[in-house]
């Protein structure tokens, strides 16, 4: 629908776009929050840097890894190690709160609206920060989950205890073997239900959020809706980026907006009903949240 070559960038001013993204915020019937990793690294959930150098200084030495991500696909010699260094990646980045509020301050925006949120991101923050569960969609899966490596079912096991388990336990970074995840089912090896390959598991859980949020568009079609997109790149734009783009294009009441660093763009086909704000998130969602009408 789209080309490349109708692409184009915002070139307002960055105050007086957030003065219209606060009155688009006011003005919308309904807000549809599209998330990508940009917000949770706005929160504070670097993967690189100081904090990892915090949490994973042991991995640093012996491994020279130099952010979180990338070690996060090493070919460690044990299962035992594996979990070492997962039990504290899923830790820090779904059990521990995000360093700064960004999540607490857009959900202060958005609680009184009519509001659906989906997202790329697994680290449970929406949920952490108070948005309501039944208006959630993690399409990618979530760091709290355990899913079979097979997988010989499709079903999803939380996480929480025996992660918790392995971080107070493991030493020499090798957790106890007797903590190894295994399937009750077929007693094949858990993992993490993320969606790396084809095996991602899509539970119970899953689909019935699906349901939900597509039910949520078909009954607010036509409506004054904000389309605001938060944090989303392009590994996964199908998923995000390009539907909030047709369906802004598609209801001449619905408005498009994304804050994220560098990847402000919108199609020339809704410009005209854009705001695109190339700027740290959780400094737009604070002076708006905070703000009210001195923007």
């Amino acid at each position: 629908m789209f080309s490349r070559t109708s692409i184009t960038k915002s070139t307002g001013s960055c105050s007086g776009n957030i003065k219209s993204l606060k009155d688009a915020l006011d003005a919308a019937e309904t807000i549809v929050i599209g998330a990508g990793a940009g917000l949770s690294t706005a929160a504070g959930f670097t993967y690189s840097g100081e904090r990892f150098k915090k949490y994973f200084l042991d991995f640093i030495d012996k491994y020279g890894f130099s952010d979180m991500y990338s070690g996060g696909f090493y070919p460690f010699e044990t299962p035992e190690e594996f979990w070492a260094y997962w039990s504290r990646y899923i830790f820090i980045n779904r059990y521990m709160d995000a360093p700064k509020p960004v999540y607490d301050e857009l959900f202060e925006l958005v609680k009184n609206k009519d509001y659906f949120v989906l997202t790329t991101n697994v680290d449970h923050c929406f949920q952490k920060a108070g948005f309501d569960k039944t208006r959630l969609f993690y399409t990618q899966g979530d760091y709290g989950l355990f899913q079979c490596s097979v997988p010989c079912c499709q079903e999803t096991f939380d996480n929480e205890d025996i992660i918790r388990q392995m971080m107070e336990q493991q030493t020499d970074m090798r957790i106890p073997s007797e903590l190894l995840p295994v399937c009750p089912h077929c007693g094949s090896p858990l993992t993490m239900n993320l969606r790396v390959d084809d095996k991602f598991v899509e539970d119970k859980g899953w689909h019935e959020a699906a349901k939900i949020y597509e039910n949520f568009q078909k009954t607010r079609n036509g409506k004054r809706i904000l389309f605001l997109e938060l944090g989303v790149g392009y590994n996964t734009p199908v998923i995000i980026k390009y539907p909030f783009w047709r369906m802004t294009a598609q209801n001449p009441w619905a408005t498009y907006a994304c804050v994220n660093y560098g990847e402000t763009i919108c199609p020339r086909e809704i410009a005209s009903r854009s705001i695109c704000i190339d700027a740290d998130i959780g400094e737009i969602v604070s002076k708006i949240q905070k703000g009210g009408s001195n923007l």
